[in-house]
């Protein structure tokens, strides 16, 4: 069984920047994912991590603003987000897949899903 725990949302003015982490516990994942859903709208991809060949893969908003990666002594995975903007105002999952090694942008390839963080960017 695995859990995934996020922690680092908050509140941040329009420029700013937040970590958000991801702790896994449990079997091993082969990729590891982040998506967000903001009121009204459909959970949408964000950024997503392999652990087979460390590739990684970014929605095109956040391309040069967002960064994923991996904290081995910490088995979490990161989401550095720089430069935020108002429309990045969402919740923010984790998604753990144990499967596909590939950095997707599918939700159906995760099998498992952290409680969600909320992001505030105000203007």
């Amino acid at each position: 069984q695995v859990q995934l725990v996020e922690s680092g949302g908050g509140l941040v003015q329009a420029g700013g920047s937040l970590i958000l982490s991801c702790a896994a516990s449990g079997r091993t994942l082969t990729n590891m994912g982040w998506f967000r859903q903001a009121p009204g709208k459909e959970r949408e991809f964000v950024a997503a991590f392999s652990w087979r060949g460390r590739s990684t893969a970014y929605a095109d908003s956040v391309k040069g603003r967002f960064t994923i990666s991996r904290d081995n002594a910490k088995n979490t995975v990161n989401l550095q987000m720089n430069s935020l903007k108002p429309e990045d105002t969402a919740v923010y999952y984790c998604a753990g897949g144990s499967t596909y090694y590939r950095a997707s942008d599918q939700s159906g390839e995760y099998d498992v899903w952290g409680q969600g963080t909320q992001v505030t960017v105000s203007s």
